[in-house]
């Protein structure tokens, strides 16, 4: 009982940490945007499969898309968590924004999660004449979870293997233009590993009530193949998007080699030109040396170089 207290606790700090809240960041409210459209279902296999559209003040579009996921283990968080936040910034440079919600590991275990940003995808370009959407220029952005999500749709760009229920809108493409993965856990195989190496005492990930367990659905090692399968590495190819990466040093809940890792194995397909890594020294996992207005200005103009 001890042992499953501590892990719901850590998933709650995890959730927060990961957006911003321990820094005094408070949670978006979508009351004061004019242009919007909240709890627009994009499947109907779960009631969680919704979204929110966010258009900007000004500017006749067709507008470019960023498409918030947020963070939380999987298991916890919500579309209009302080992840939005960020992305909200957007709607000043003239971007779409669409926040997303998906089936949580309490609900449905992997591959669920990633099958749920893809049907919202698609149902972004299915419906972009009617919400005034590019859908020629649509980015990820996500924190924690949510970055390994961005990541993971960056690499499976209509990829069969993951084209699973829900079917919604199968004519159209789940391909992305550009990805923003701040600080996620790409491969929770070797997370336990890098800790040790790097002298951070995380948290460990190789144990039956761990986040990346229980989004499997079983202990990591023991199902290693299904673990590779949600692995955004796993799928890398020439033709994948534009990569920002962004990760602390101080990082006590993802260790920064797993992004270390994962640009550098990006950069040898995709060239290091479509590759950017910021390691923040010092920074932990998320809060105000990401959600800052500089380094959301940082994101915002990558963006702007492939999606404008």
């Amino acid at each position: 009982m001890k042992k499953q207290l501590a892990g719901a606790i850590a998933l709650f700090l995890l959730s927060v940490m990961c957006s911003g809240l321990l820094t005094g960041c408070a949670g978006a409210d979508a009351s004061a945007r004019q242009y919007k459209w909240l709890d627009i279902p994009y499947a109907n296999v779960s009631a969680s499969q919704k979204l929110d559209i966010y258009l900007p003040y000004e500017g006749k579009g067709p507008y470019p898309v960023i498409v918030s996921i947020h963070g939380g283990g999987y298991n916890t968080g919500d579309k209009v968590g302080p992840d939005l936040l960020s992305a909200w910034e957007g709607l000043k440079r003239g971007y779409a924004v669409v926040s997303v919600n998906y089936r949580l590991s309490g609900e449905a275990v992997f591959p669920a999660q990633i099958n749920d940003i893809k049907a919202a995808l698609r149902f972004i370009r299915a419906n972009h004449r009617e919400y005034n959407f590019d859908p020629d220029n649509i980015a990820v952005w996500g924190s924690s979870a949510g970055g390994a999500l961005a990541a993971l749709a960056g690499t499976t760009g209509d990829v069969q293997e993951l084209m699973a229920p829900p079917y919604d809108n199968i004519e159209q493409s789940d391909r992305v233009q550009a990805v923003v993965d701040w600080c996620g856990p790409i491969n929770p195989l070797t997370i336990d590993e890098q800790y040790a190496k790097s002298g951070i005492k995380g948290f460990k990930q190789n144990c039956v009530d761990s986040f990346s367990s229980k989004y499997m659905g079983k202990q990591i090692t023991q199902v290693p193949d299904l673990v590779k399968k949600a692995n955004p590495e796993t799928y890398i190819s020439w033709d994948d998007p534009p990569f920002l990466i962004q990760h602390g040093t101080a990082d006590n809940w993802i260790p920064v080699q797993q992004s270390i890792d994962f640009a550098a194995r990006l950069s040898a397909i995709l060239g290091k030109d479509k590759v950017q890594c910021d390691i923040i020294q010092d920074a932990g996992h998320g809060g105000k040396s990401f959600n800052n207005i500089e380094n959301v200005g940082k994101v915002l103009d990558f963006l702007d170089k492939y999606l404008k």
